[in-house]
């Protein structure tokens, strides 16, 4: 069994203060299930009483879908929440628990620098072949311009939470000496 300490902690507490609010994050999640829900709501009312349907709705919801997942990949790295084995990223004493956050935090924002980087070749290729949607053949690099920006956007709450586990000082760590 595990004791109080040893608990996930509660998705009620407050979040850590951060340079950029967290309020961006979370209102652009709402903004977006919003949009998907309409869109959708739409279709099926089309469909319902028509037989048709809106052929735009497929790739403005996947698209939607990919920017809804950055979005809340960006909170949840703000937030500490990404997925980690917390066997070993929750155990042992402070100093270890924050060096492994710490890193987790910087091989984050590795990963979605070098993803910004290769994704950013990608939109240039999509603009300089002047390639369109598939649906609605709008210029594809109005779809694939937010991978790049938003994987910079993780990396630099990578980055934040790197600062921040830096700049924490906790009491157990002497008690444990």
């Amino acid at each position: 069994m595990s004791s109080p300490s040893e608990l996930p902690p509660d998705p009620a507490t407050p979040d850590e203060k951060t340079a950029v609010p967290l309020k961006i994050e979370d209102w652009l999640t709402v903004a977006v299930m919003a949009a998907l829900a309409l869109i959708t709501f739409a279709n099926v009312l089309v469909r319902y009483f028509t037989d048709q349907s809106f052929a735009w709705t497929e790739e403005i919801s996947v698209f939607l879908m990919i920017v809804l997942a950055l979005v809340a990949g960006s909170a949840a790295v703000a937030r500490n929440r990404h997925i980690r084995i917390e066997v070993f990223a929750d155990a042992g004493p402070p100093r270890r628990q924050r060096a492994l956050a710490r890193f987790g935090a910087l091989m984050v924002a590795l990963l979605f620098a070098i993803m910004a980087v290769l994704s950013a070749r990608i939109v240039w290729d999509h603009v300089q072949w002047e390639e369109t949607s598939p649906g609605i053949g709008v210029p594809q690099w109005w779809y694939s311009i937010w991978l790049p920006i938003l994987s910079v956007v993780i990396a630099g709450r990578a980055l934040g939470l790197f600062v921040r586990r830096g700049r924490e000082r906790d009491g157990d760590e002497e008690a444990g000496r």
